[in-house]
């Protein structure tokens, strides 16, 4: 079970709607939002319809403004949940599009790619196994990009205007 409960006024105030499944356009619930409760699961809120735009990771907690889960804004207009994951977590990371050019593998949370492997700039993946979060700075910090099983073929698939990450981190283990 995996329950979220949308507010439109901080500190859970205002009209309320509470959500247990995937929900790509939460416009005709709330003109906005402001705090969330996440009472199980974990959930990618994002700020348009369509699972598109700003994303955002949330686990189990009370986020009473928006400034708590690092949002720009108080728009929140979809939601997916991420299942949990049991088992390992692997991704190949190419420094080109079309899996291109030098290959990584991550089997771990790295708060630092370009420590890790001397560059950031990543032009596709391949995720094999887990639920997989990109952060645009270092230590877990800036833009957000949910990372699901599958190929990325090129940045523009995960949702990221351009191929900056600095740090990657796994989901749900």
């Amino acid at each position: 079970m995996f329950q979220i409960i949308f507010y439109e006024d901080r500190n859970f105030q205002g009209r309320s709607y509470e959500c247990s499944s995937d929900c790509a356009d939460l416009h005709s619930h709330f003109s906005r939002c402001n705090s969330i409760q996440v009472e199980s699961g974990n959930w990618m809120v994002y700020e348009r319809p369509n699972f598109m735009g700003y994303q955002y990771f949330l686990c189990r907690g009370e986020y009473p403004d928006y400034q708590r889960w690092m949002g720009f804004n108080d728009c929140v207009r979809s939601c997916r949940i991420i299942p949990q994951h049991q088992g390992s977590h692997r991704m190949r990371i190419y420094e080109h599009s079309d899996f291109g050019g030098q290959m990584m593998e991550i089997t771990d949370d790295c708060p630092s790619l370009y420590d890790r492997f001397h560059y950031n700039d990543i032009h596709s993946c391949n995720v094999l196994d887990g639920y997989w979060l990109f952060y645009e700075h270092p230590n877990y910090k800036g833009r957000q990009y949910l990372l699901r099983p599958g190929e990325y073929r090129r940045y523009s698939d995960w949702g990221a205007m351009n191929p900056r990450i600095g740090s990657v981190r796994r989901i749900g283990y």
